[in-house]
């Protein structure tokens, strides 16, 4: 069982990782018993203590981004690429201002500062960035599915094991001793009832003969025990306007600590990305050393 830490800030790149501190792994015991648990710590449902948790990296991949190709019957040149330029050419399109006569736009920065300015927001809808979100937990994606501008591929439990599933704790959670002794417990009897559900299903639907159904119809009613906290995997993709406005609800203070975490460092990939489209958002650090993101020109509604 591997536990990803969820509110840990992360450092800019290409492919985000996330180093996580956890426990060392609980020594196994000698007499075939359970480990004696923490104060207040329910009593494990196996016989023997699992290994606790291990080190796990949360990711935060840029999969996908817009090619531009500019047609070359419009005599028009941008001093950037990809996404950001094919937003500048959108926005130039609808008043054929090829010439550029306003020094304040004549720049690509400039020119989609003015769009973020005067709420021309549409023309950001052209450029789009996919994202592979690894470590992250089913509790996240639930609200992040709630986002419906964006196109979403997840990995199914009804076709892929969860017998050694990872687990993702809240940092909350992991700095207390006790909190996290339970924690801990909670994940192995939920992946334990797991691992014996799926095996009395298997055994249950022995008599349908397509392999594939069979597991199918097992897993897909055992995993109604594996917890909120189960690591899952998802791709999404979004255009530059839906990224923003998903940045301005999930990297706000009241947001969940585990989404606005993974909004901040979507936040810096894409910044990277195309930073003209999201220079405008700052990011700040709140007194419990977590971060939030925000911009003058979008609000959270």
């Amino acid at each position: 069982m591997v536990a990803v830490r969820a509110g840990a800030r992360v450092a800019p790149g290409a492919a985000v990782a996330m180093e996580v501190a956890v426990s060392e792994p609980a020594s196994e015991p000698t007499s075939g018993t359970a480990s004696q648990a923490a104060p207040g710590a329910a009593t494990p449902v196996s016989a023997v203590a699992p290994a606790g948790p291990a080190t796990a990296r949360l990711r935060v991949q840029v999969i996908a981004k817009t090619e531009f190709l500019p047609p070359a019957d419009v005599p028009w040149s941008t001093d950037a690429d990809g996404g950001q330029a094919l937003a500048e050419f959108a926005g130039r399109a609808c008043y054929q201002s090829w010439s550029k006569p306003n020094p304040a736009t004549a720049t690509n920065a400039g020119y989609l500062r003015h769009i973020l300015d005067v709420g021309h927001l549409s023309v950001l809808e052209h450029g789009s960035v996919s994202l592979y979100l690894t470590g992250v937990s089913r509790s996240l994606t639930h609200e992040l599915v709630r986002h419906r501008h964006f196109s979403y591929s997840q990995l199914s439990q009804r076709y892929v094991p969860e017998r050694d599933a990872a687990i993702v704790e809240p940092e909350v959670v992991a700095g207390d001793p006790e909190l996290h002794a339970l924690f801990e417990q909670a994940a192995a009897a939920s992946l334990e009832a797991y691992g014996r559900l799926l095996e009395g299903l298997e055994k249950r639907f022995a008599d349908i003969a397509a392999p594939t159904s069979r597991r199918k119809q097992a897993r897909q009613a055992a995993r109604s025990v594996l917890m909120n906290a189960t690591e899952t995997r998802i791709v999404v993709t979004g255009n530059y306007r839906a990224w923003r406005h998903f940045i301005a609800m999930r990297a706000s203070e009241h947001a969940d600590v585990e989404i606005r975490g993974l909004a901040v460092t979507i936040l810096r990939e894409l910044q990277a990305v195309a930073p003209n489209v999201f220079a405008d958002f700052r990011i700040s650090a709140l007194d419990d050393g977590t971060e939030v993101a925000s911009s003058p020109l979008v609000g959270e509604g």
